[in-house]
């Protein structure tokens, strides 16, 4: 692993690192994280699609506040990692188990650059698929926590066969590349209006977000592919029938939730002997970027179900 860029302007945070890693197959990850001078473990932080490391900024700042390192890292297909050549501008990927390449990349970097454990998992959105998958196959951290976890995706229910159906098409017709139909083309992040988004109440944290990705378009990822959609599809189906990991779980969901399915995600952690719901009233998608009562209110109990479980 080779020294990478990192956007220390951006962050709102004190100076990071970041490395060139290679997943199993080739393709080039990112992975940076910020280290206090003494560290009492380190948050794996796995983003959400269309995310970067820069952009949880403002919550490493409160894990290095509390003694604690942070590790994150660009899937592959978004941020500064490989992008795919048949759509890189599309949130796209060929299978999910991809993604479990990226999680062993990560802690390659974990490992040789001397991040202290115990490691704590924070799984955000996309991320969260991806960080209960890893938890399934043995991932060793001390306690994980999830923030709005894709374990399921709101999709209407008379549009779920057509999303089904049309997803397994594309795929299997060399057309998994293309931008989903309904999907917004570009970045809704970076083009959508704060009135009414499905991010965040918080106009701060938007705006937070609009900046980072206007001032570096080059981290800006669209809608998300055929391909993409139907492997998302598939792993939330799957991994609601997974055993339930052992690891102590708390799972943050808001009230105003509109992207990832409650219902699904409630249904996940209620039969899950070692995993709390906890709900955030009032809150959207992106809770640690929501308004600042709501956003302590995660934070601190974050950082209070870390602690409990550090040994």
């Amino acid at each position: 692993m080779t020294p990478a860029p990192f956007l220390d302007a951006i962050t709102e945070a004190p100076p990071g690192a970041a490395w060139w890693v290679r997943a199993a197959d080739g393709l080039r990850l990112r992975v940076g994280g910020w280290r206090p001078a003494r560290a009492a473990g380190t948050v794996l932080i796995f983003p959400g699609r269309t995310e970067y490391v820069e952009k949880y900024g403002r919550p490493a700042r409160d894990f290095l506040d509390a003694g604690l390192a942070v590790l994150a890292v660009d899937w592959r297909g978004q941020g500064m990692a490989d992008r795919l050549p048949r759509a890189p501008f599309a949130g796209h990927v060929r299978a999910f188990a991809d993604y479990q390449r990226d999680v062993a990349a990560m802690l390659e970097v974990a490992k040789a650059q001397g991040f202290p454990r115990p490691f704590h998992l924070l799984g955000h959105s996309m991320g969260g698929a991806i960080g209960l998958r890893a938890l399934t196959r043995g991932l060793d951290v001390a306690s994980a926590v999830f923030t709005a976890p894709m374990w399921g995706i709101v999709i209407a229910p008379h549009l779920r066969p057509a999303a089904w159906a049309v997803s397994w098409a594309g795929k299997r017709t060399g057309l998994g590349h293309r931008v989903a139909p309904g999907a917004v083309p570009g970045c809704y992040a970076a083009t959508a209006p704060f009135a009414d988004n499905t991010l965040t109440t918080c106009p701060d944290g938007f705006a937070y977000l609009q900046g980072q990705l206007t001032a570096t378009p080059e981290l800006q990822v669209g809608g998300p592919s055929l391909a993409w959609l139907h492997e998302a599809l598939v792993e939330c189906a799957a991994l609601g029938r997974a055993p339930a990991p052992a690891v102590p779980t708390l799972v943050w969901l808001g009230t105003r939730e509109r992207i990832v399915d409650p219902a699904r995600i409630a249904a996940r952690a209620e039969s899950w002997p070692a995993a709390r719901l906890a709900r955030v009233e009032g809150a959207e998608h992106e809770l640690l970027m929501e308004r600042p009562a709501l956003r302590a209110q995660v934070v601190e109990g974050t950082l209070a179900h870390m602690r409990a479980h550090a040994a």
